[in-house]
């Protein structure tokens, strides 16, 4: 039987755009993603803080070092520049795969600047 899982998640990232006239997705600092093992086009769950919307998107790999969160699209009507997020990306992992599972859970400043990796 195959589960799914958490397999990373962007803790408390801020919102530094959104970009209502856009096809959708999320640009996410490159640095973050590389920490988070999240790849480009990989689809992503966001929870934001601010007001308890969640939708499901995708990532665009944004610039390093930029601190970018820009949530793109029809998305955008459910986030405001400034609002906290959850960033998650869950994994289908097989009982041999949860032997030696572990999430990994990457902590940033408010300046989306990555501070810790847990995993």
């Amino acid at each position: 039987m195959k589960r799914t899982f958490l397999s990373a998640k962007l803790h408390k990232v801020i919102t530094t755009a959104v970009e209502l006239d856009y096809e959708g997705s999320c640009e996410i600092d490159g640095v973050l993603l590389d920490a988070a093992d999240i790849g480009a086009f990989e689809q992503i769950q966001i929870y934001n803080i601010n007001n308890g919307n969640r939708f499901t998107t995708y990532t665009i790999r944004g610039k390093d070092n930029s601190g970018v969160i820009s949530v793109n699209g029809a998305a955008a009507h459910k986030v405001n520049v400034g609002d906290m997020l959850i960033i998650a990306a869950y994994g289908v992992y097989s009982e041999k795969e949860l032997e030696s599972y572990t999430p990994r859970l990457c902590y940033v400043n408010d300046q989306n600047i990555l501070t810790k990796i847990s995993s």
